[in-house]
């Protein structure tokens, strides 16, 4: 998935249900239209399509375009290779994506330990 030094690049994923288009471009540092030709490319990408067709993407989906974006950008694949690569059970078994989901849960149990230690109003 993402090498170290990359994921400090990278801002937490935040405790929600669903991102915007524009929040996981963000969080993933790519462009939103990178996005939408990536769905068309990756069939692991289907957002949650709602009213006006609004696209919602969920952790599972911001986990799998930086996955995504690590093999394009970093380890320098093509769409075709990193395709077969994320659809090799290679990938599912692979330690860093579960590096990244721990490293996630450490930075959403450090905020609430802020909230909780922070003195009541």
């Amino acid at each position: 998935m993402l090498e170290p030094s990359h994921n400090n690049e990278l801002p937490a994923i935040p405790g929600k249900r669903y991102f915007t288009i524009g929040e996981v471009a963000d969080l993933c540092a790519v462009k939103a239209h990178v996005l939408r030709y990536w769905e068309q490319e990756f069939p692991q990408l289907s957002p949650v399509k709602r009213r006006g067709n609004r696209r919602y993407y969920q952790r599972a989906d911001v986990i799998t375009i930086r996955q995504i974006r690590s093999l394009l950008y970093d380890q320098g694949y093509t769409i075709g290779g990193a395709k077969q690569k994320l659809s090799s059970s290679e990938v599912k078994d692979d330690t860093s994506q579960y590096k990244q989901l721990i490293r996630q849960m450490i930075t959403e149990l450090e905020e609430v330990l802020d909230v909780l230690n922070s003195p009541a109003s």
